[in-house]
């Protein structure tokens, strides 16, 4: 320690020289900066804008151009009849209280025919049908032709 102390006081002259020339150095770079930063402020400005809007830009296009995916999972109960329950359950005929027409007219339903070809193949009116698709509608508690052939079914009334 000693000696490291009497080499710093023979170099004094060197590292004074080496101090003011770094804090030369340091004035300089500090006056430059500063000269940069007074005189082309407006630029740097107005690039600094331009960063900002060039990265907001870039950030909002691949926000709405990534695809959007949804994924919706829909649950319905699906009636699956055993070739031993295919036969007509005629309990459930008699339980439901749907008439032997009305039962013809379901059928009919159920191979996809509108009212005005279910009248044509039975021969009778328009407003018999509708009659008979309404009491058929009471009596399996629904609201629908679709809802009325999908019930049929799972109580085994139709094939």
């Amino acid at each position: 320690m000693i000696k490291s102390l009497a080499q710093l006081v023979r170099n004094k002259e060197t590292l004074l020289y080496a101090t003011a020339m770094a804090v030369l150095l340091l004035s300089f770079k500090w006056l430059e900066t500063h000269f940069i930063v007074y005189n082309y402020r407006l630029d740097i400005f107005i690039g600094s804008i331009a960063t900002v809007f060039t990265v907001l830009g870039i950030w909002l296009a691949l926000k709405l151009v990534k695809p959007k995916v949804e994924v919706h999972l829909i649950e319905k109960e699906i009636f699956i009849t055993h070739p031993a329950q295919s036969k007509i359950n005629q309990v459930e005929i008699e339980k439901s209280g749907i008439s032997k027409r009305e039962l013809e007219v379901l059928g009919l339903m159920a191979q996809g025919l509108s009212n005005e070809e279910i009248a044509k193949r039975l021969f009778v009116s328009l407003n018999t049908v509708k009659t008979h698709s309404s009491n058929i509608f009471l009596k399996l508690e629904v609201k629908r032709r679709t809802q009325a052939v999908s019930k049929a079914k799972q109580l085994n009334i139709i094939e």
